[in-house]
């Protein structure tokens, strides 16, 4: 059952939407107006988010860490252990209960959105990553604002999508938007904005995406601006290039990061892996991870938060080699407890991290073997964050020029390609996924350029798995299963233990097997039944459960929920999978039939466009014939019923018949009017 709250905020996002998009009816403004008016608003509303965000966790870092160490005096400096364990009481249970699609870094969230659900995410996202992270992130969790900003403004474009009904294309764009406004305004970076946007959340830099990008991007970076200054996120000494002869070391440099990026990812998805595994209550699991990543702050302080002091100290040579050697490993230890444990924050800003001390102890070697034709420690850890974030992100244009951009040095810009392109290459030789794609691809969801490569990854198992399922019980006798399996022409059976929670799986070759073993009298379920069964879970995509069944070689896998692995929702069947299949198939044709609509529409003036027809709308039985249609307009398709139907002149139209028309850009208005609602004249979806 919805709360009641949850029912009053939708109902005020419908109202809201009705509201808007009569207005839009009324004044029908040129498409390229509303592309530039949406992109603007989402620009200033992710520009205003990030400053937001940014006071949210200096408020709650003062909270934890001033106000609580009066309140834990008692323990002396040994009171920063139980902080970030404390900050898990609280954002535990808010991204459990709330939205848990705010648990993580949030960036693959967005990317699976963007690829899957037309750039669809949930409004309450917004609020409940901003309070999460900046809580996780304020309590000392070894975190960074980028992948929650990114997040919040993606939610607020596709929020800003959803309201005006756009298509999926353009609520795509609005959540690159989104994303590109994030980033320019908490890094004072416009340009390494546009392209974080199109090199990672969209996959591909097209021209349709560059320019709202851009304007959402400069206006974002303007409302930074004013409230953060003018001023590079680092400020450094002015590197250069000392001498040729350092190329070589660079790619040295690159050769190291690239490892250690994979070592850092590997490392946080087995943490994540390990929590995951640990059957505990999950809103209490960042408890847990608060725990340990306090116990490493209580050494090592520089690890708590963004760590942004720590990079501008390896940035300008103030800290040992020693030091950074341990705080790089730390901070990998540290972000992986935090995130992996089930905390909400950015890698981007860890990955930075951890590269300033790759490369300031790289560079303080090199520097005191070879003086004279090496720059300072501090050139070599500009270059080793960005080396170290493109091997992890697998995005090296991202990586230079939102260094370039942070630290507003153009003179190392070779030395900086250089390192970043050789540990991409090796990166991606040595791990395909990225560390943003490797959490989708562990969900079954492969991307290429931004898209979805396989047509049953649109198809969750819950859309394919069958409901109806019969069971049997643990303790029915084997002589009754027989029965069964002869009754039915079932090949398994999923079993249950008296509570009604799955017990295992019980198939046909496990009674043939008993009963080679010897007579089956006295015998029952649970002595034959498979205990340890591969299970999937509705809310994965179908290809995920398709390779787990070849894992095995089995027929069939028990559904189950994920919040409670015990209690049995379906099967999914091979025969499933088939039907799943087609319906993968008839999305994809239908996503190209759209876009093809949409090429043809913009070479000639026109829009196709989805209508439902109304109870109260004036078309409802009516003939076609009898409807005032504009000139400029024909119709093409009615579906009723899951069929559809060639229109004609006689055609009656009923309520809930979905029409597609192609109707000229003037004559939109017209069109709507006559499938308007008699009574709240609401415009159906686009």
């Amino acid at each position: 059952m919805e709360s009641t709250a949850t029912m009053l905020s939708r109902d005020g996002r419908q109202v809201l939407s009705r509201r808007v998009r009569r207005l839009i009816d009324r004044w029908q403004p040129p498409e390229t107006a509303v592309l530039i008016t949406t992109a603007l608003i989402v620009g200033l509303g992710g520009g205003l988010g990030a400053v937001a965000f940014r006071w949210l966790i200096n408020n709650f870092t003062r909270i934890f860490f001033d106000v609580m160490q009066g309140w834990l005096s008692f323990m002396g400096s040994a009171y920063v252990v139980v902080i970030p364990a404390i900050g898990g009481l609280f954002f535990g249970p808010m991204i459990y209960f709330l939205a848990r699609e705010a648990k993580g870094h949030g960036v693959p969230e967005v990317m699976e959105a963007v690829a899957l659900r037309g750039g669809r995410i949930r409004p309450v996202v917004v609020v409940v990553k901003a309070l999460a992270s900046s809580l996780c992130i304020g309590s000392g969790g070894s975190a960074g604002r980028e992948g929650p900003i990114v997040q919040i403004g993606s939610a607020l474009g596709s929020t800003l999508g959803q309201i005006l009904r756009l298509s999926d294309e353009r609520i795509r764009n609005l959540v690159a938007c989104g994303a590109a406004a994030g980033i320019a305004a908490t890094f004072n970076a416009p340009i390494a904005g546009v392209i974080f946007a199109l090199e990672i959340i969209l996959g591909e830099f097209s021209v349709r995406y560059f320019s709202t990008v851009v304007i959402s991007s400069v206006a974002a970076s303007v409302v930074g601006r004013i409230a953060f200054g003018n001023m590079p996120a680092f400020i450094i000494p002015q590197y250069s290039l000392v001498s040729p002869w350092e190329l070589p070391l660079y790619v040295l440099l690159g050769g190291l990061a690239g490892p250690v990026a994979l070592l850092f990812v590997r490392t946080l998805y087995g943490l994540e892996d390990l929590f995951d595994a640990w059957h505990f209550p999950e809103y209490v699991k960042p408890v847990v991870g608060g725990l340990f990543v306090g116990v490493i702050g209580f050494y090592f302080p520089h690890v708590f938060g963004v760590g942004y002091e720590a990079i501008e100290a390896a940035l300008v040579g103030k800290m040992l080699l020693s030091t950074m050697g341990l705080l790089a490993l730390m901070k990998i230890l540290a972000t992986s407890l935090t995130i992996g444990s089930g905390g909400s924050g950015g890698v981007f800003a860890p990955s930075l991290f951890i590269g300033a001390m790759l490369g300031g102890a790289f560079g303080t070697v090199v520097h005191q073997i070879l003086p004279n034709i090496t720059a300072a420690p501090g050139a070599y850890a500009l270059v080793g964050m960005a080396a170290v974030f493109s091997g992890a992100a697998h995005a090296p244009i991202t990586s230079i020029i939102i260094l370039f951009e942070m630290t507003n040095d153009y003179r190392i810009i070779l030395p900086l390609m250089l390192a970043t392109v050789v540990s991409t290459l090796l990166s991606q030789k040595l791990n395909h996924e990225n560390i943003y794609t490797l959490k989708l691809s562990r969900r079954g969801i492969r991307l290429e350029h931004g898209r979805d490569i396989d047509v049953m990854q649109g198809v969750l198992v819950g859309e394919a798995m069958t409901t109806n399922v019969d069971t049997v019980d643990a303790d029915l006798p084997l002589t009754d299963l027989e029965r069964a399996f002869h009754e039915t022409h079932h090949h398994g059976f999923p079993v249950l233990d008296a509570n009604g929670d799955l017990f295992g799986v019980v198939t046909i070759q496990d009674l043939e097997r008993a009963k080679e073993r010897g007579p089956i009298e006295g015998l029952r379920v649970r002595d034959i039944a498979t205990r340890s069964v591969l299970v999937a879970y509705p809310d994965e995509p179908v290809w995920a459960a398709l390779k787990r069944l070849g894992t095995r070689d089995v027929g069939r896998l028990p559904v189950v929920d994920r919040n409670n692995p015990k209690r049995l929702v379906g099967v999914i069947r091979r025969y499933d999978i088939v039907r799943a299949y087609k319906v993968g198939i008839g999305r994809k044709l239908e996503t190209q039939t759209r876009a093809e609509q949409l090429r043809l529409g913009k070479l000639t003036g026109t829009e196709f466009i989805d209508v439902e027809v109304l109870p109260k709308s004036p078309a409802a039985h009516r003939a076609i014939k009898e409807l005032e249609l504009p000139e400029k307009c024909v119709l093409v398709s009615i579906v009723r019923d899951n069929r559809v139907l060639i229109p004609h002149g006689d055609t009656l139209l009923m309520p809930g018949d979905r029409l597609t028309a192609l109707v000229a850009l003037d004559c939109m208005s017209q069109f709507h009017r006559i499938f308007h609602d008699a009574e709240d004249h609401e415009r159906p979806t686009k």
